[in-house]
């Protein structure tokens, strides 16, 4: 299901500066909330109500509604962190770590977010949904995405001390950046002072 009516989330440097960054798939907005390794240290999945946080930022529209357990907000970071695995594995031209690869296709396998038509001819979630709808909707966007025609165009952003993930859809496929407000930006003001440098 295409989840692009709302795009990008509004993310904070570590000066406190806020942006817009749009990974340009549901999946890879989840590699926001924190990972493995040295990623932990951002974890914010700390419990059912910061994984309905992130639904209500995230792509999905409109957010559905959720009653989440603690045991889902683990499965969500189950799944993000195999996820991250798997895309850096893949970025880097190394195999898919197998075991990563079957917690995506046993979270897919789970029923996912249902989408019904409102009476206003909107699209809506029918009902209340669990956390595992929640998950299975994330994964299987991992699947369509990893399977599917940009999966040659997942990058991390070009700047050394940034380490988001994107999937370029640009038509010209050309895109550096994870933003090009935040990271864009500063290789700008950067490559500026050094000409100003060789000038004087």
């Amino acid at each position: 299901m295409d989840f692009s009516a709302t795009k990008g989330l509004t993310l904070h440097s570590h000066t406190g500066v806020a942006y817009r960054f749009d990974p340009g798939a549901l999946c890879l907005e989840l590699l926001t909330t924190g990972g493995p390794g040295p990623y932990r240290r951002y974890e914010v999945l700390h419990e059912p109500a910061d994984l309905a946080a992130w639904a209500d930022r995230s792509r999905l529209t409109p957010t559905p509604v959720l009653e989440i357990s603690e045991a889902e907000v683990a499965d969500a970071r189950r799944l993000r962190d195999a996820l991250f695995r798997v895309v850096i594995a893949h970025i880097r031209g190394e195999p898919h770590p197998p075991g990563d690869l079957e917690t995506i296709n046993e979270a897919a396998a789970c029923p996912d977010l249902t989408p019904a038509i409102a009476p206003t001819g909107k699209r809506q979630w029918a009902g209340t949904s669990c956390g595992t709808h929640l998950v299975a909707t994330v994964a299987r966007d991992a699947v369509e995405l990893l399977t599917g025609p940009f999966v040659h165009r997942i990058r991390t952003c070009a700047a050394v001390d940034c380490h988001l993930v994107y999937v370029d859809t640009s038509r010209p496929g050309r895109r550096r950046w994870c933003s090009m407000e935040h990271c864009g930006n500063r290789h700008k003001v950067r490559a500026l002072r050094a000409r100003h440098s060789e000038e004087g």
